[in-house]
Protein backbone atom coordinates (compact mmCIF):
# COMPACT_ATOMS: atom_id res chain seq x y z
CA UNK A 1 0.00 0.00 0.00
CA UNK A 2 0.95 3.66 -0.62
CA UNK A 3 -0.32 6.24 1.36
CA UNK A 4 0.22 10.11 0.86
CA UNK A 5 2.09 12.25 3.72
CA UNK A 6 2.31 15.50 4.65
CA UNK A 7 5.73 16.85 6.30
CA UNK A 8 5.52 20.35 7.41
CA UNK A 9 8.05 22.42 9.24
CA UNK A 10 7.14 22.94 13.20
CA UNK A 11 10.14 25.09 13.55
CA UNK A 12 12.27 23.25 16.23
CA UNK A 13 11.03 19.63 14.61
CA UNK A 14 9.08 18.16 11.56
CA UNK A 15 5.79 17.05 11.85
CA UNK A 16 3.92 14.82 9.26
CA UNK A 17 0.42 13.03 8.98
CA UNK A 18 -1.48 11.24 6.47
CA UNK A 19 -4.42 12.82 5.09
CA UNK A 20 -5.96 9.11 4.45
CA UNK A 21 -5.49 8.21 8.01
CA UNK A 22 -7.33 10.49 10.57
CA UNK A 23 -5.42 10.39 14.16
CA UNK A 24 -1.83 9.07 12.29
CA UNK A 25 0.81 11.42 13.33
CA UNK A 26 4.52 11.68 13.89
CA UNK A 27 7.38 14.17 14.37
CA UNK A 28 10.61 13.56 14.17
CA UNK A 29 13.89 15.72 14.21
CA UNK A 30 14.71 16.00 10.51
CA UNK A 31 12.51 15.81 7.16
CA UNK A 32 14.48 11.72 6.96
CA UNK A 33 13.52 10.71 10.38
CA UNK A 34 9.88 12.13 10.38
CA UNK A 35 9.22 10.13 7.46
CA UNK A 36 10.74 6.74 9.09
CA UNK A 37 8.59 7.64 12.17
CA UNK A 38 5.44 7.90 9.83
CA UNK A 39 6.26 5.00 8.38
CA UNK A 40 6.17 3.26 11.56
CA UNK A 41 3.17 5.02 12.46
CA UNK A 42 1.13 4.21 9.14
CA UNK A 43 2.03 0.45 9.82
CA UNK A 44 0.82 0.62 13.64
CA UNK A 45 -2.27 2.01 12.76
CA UNK A 46 -2.99 -0.36 9.75
CA UNK A 47 -1.87 -3.09 12.55
CA UNK A 48 -4.27 -1.57 14.98
CA UNK A 49 -7.07 -1.75 12.63
CA UNK A 50 -7.17 -4.83 11.55
CA UNK A 51 -6.57 -6.42 15.35
CA UNK A 52 -9.62 -4.26 16.26
CA UNK A 53 -11.64 -5.83 12.99
CA UNK A 54 -12.34 -2.32 11.51
CA UNK A 55 -11.89 -1.52 7.59
CA UNK A 56 -9.00 -0.48 5.97
CA UNK A 57 -8.97 2.77 4.40
CA UNK A 58 -7.69 3.11 0.61
CA UNK A 59 -5.51 5.52 -0.14
CA UNK A 60 -7.33 8.07 -1.99
CA UNK A 61 -5.38 10.98 -1.25
CA UNK A 62 -3.16 12.71 -3.95
CA UNK A 63 0.11 14.73 -3.54
CA UNK A 64 0.09 17.92 -6.16
CA UNK A 65 2.30 20.57 -6.24
CA UNK A 66 0.49 23.79 -8.39
CA UNK A 67 3.17 26.80 -9.89
CA UNK A 68 1.78 30.38 -8.38
CA UNK A 69 3.43 33.49 -9.16
CA UNK A 70 4.87 35.32 -6.38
Amino acid sequence: MKYAIVIEDAGANFSAYAPDLPGCVATGSTVEETENVIREAIQFHLEGLRSDNLPIPRASSRVEYVEVAA
